[in-house]
């Protein structure tokens, strides 16, 4: 969950298109998801591009969550062609193991966080191009906002005391999973506390949040100071498809739009 594309050095050589959708799926959304399974499957260790071609309409995007795979162009700034990735390792962060360091508690308590109030402003925050390594192109904001209406793709913003959106994060949630995408900070601590909100988001479930996953894509240097471990992908579908089986937590429940 990141501005970058992805950490250089990832293994990620050329592929050929998942295959053009067939039939539905016996268990998918889209004509997308066995093509998609097909691509994981065939992927070698330790490659983290497993895909390209496709599309972004909901039902895909809920297809590739479901299987472990995730889109981030392939050209300058996250243009076309269109990746799907699965990272070998994959980064997730434990919900017990989460850094809150004693500042990021001091900042928390000048800072108010909220759950799909601004989902549009916190994509663009994302999305700013004064970034240096960009993907999120306008074809991906109005897909996560597609997702966003459906009640799947959701975020959380942080104010300060003005109530000034100075920080946030968006992902895609299903069942126990929630996919982390991409998070922005103006104001220091800005985007570790929404980072610590949905973690006690995830956590408040009566379970303490057992069972769930947070995948944040790759590890960076940043978030596994925050408590990011990297996992092999076999272990990562393992968890998925357990988490899948759960129901979203109460804090992120029902359909927020913003």
């Amino acid at each position: 969950m990141s501005p970058a594309r992805r950490p250089a050095g990832r293994r990620s050589r050329e592929r050929q298109p998942a295959g053009a959708p067939g039939e539905r799926a016996a268990r998918g959304r889209s004509g997308w998801a066995q093509p998609f399974a097909a691509a994981l499957a065939g992927a070698d260790p330790g490659e983290d591009l497993v895909a390209t071609g496709a599309d972004l309409e909901p039902e895909t995007l809920l297809d590739a969550y479901a299987l472990g795979l995730f889109p981030m162009g392939l050209g300058g700034e996250g243009r076309p062609p269109l990746g799907w990735w699965s990272p070998d390792p994959r980064g997730v962060l434990p919900l017990d193991g989460f850094h809150e360091s004693r500042s990021l508690r001091r900042s928390r308590r000048a800072l108010t966080a909220t759950v799909d109030e601004a989902f549009a402003d916190v994509v663009d925050g994302c999305a700013d191009p004064g970034r240096s390594g960009r993907w999120i192109t306008p074809e991906v904001r109005g897909a996560y906002l597609r997702l966003h209406e459906r009640g799947h793709a959701r975020s959380v913003e942080v104010r300060d005391a003005s109530g000034a959106l100075v920080g946030g994060l968006y992902g895609v949630l299903l069942g126990g999973l929630f996919a982390g995408e991409s998070m922005f900070s103006r104001a220091p601590d800005a985007s570790k506390a929404a980072l610590a909100a949905l973690v006690d988001l995830l956590r408040d479930d009566g379970a303490d949040g057992a069972g769930r996953l947070l995948d944040v894509q790759w590890r960076t240097e940043h978030l596994a100071s925050l408590g990011v471990v990297e996992i092999p992908r076999a272990e990562y579908l393992r968890r998925l498809g357990a988490a899948l089986e759960l129901p979203a937590p109460p804090g992120l429940g029902g359909p927020r739009r913003g």
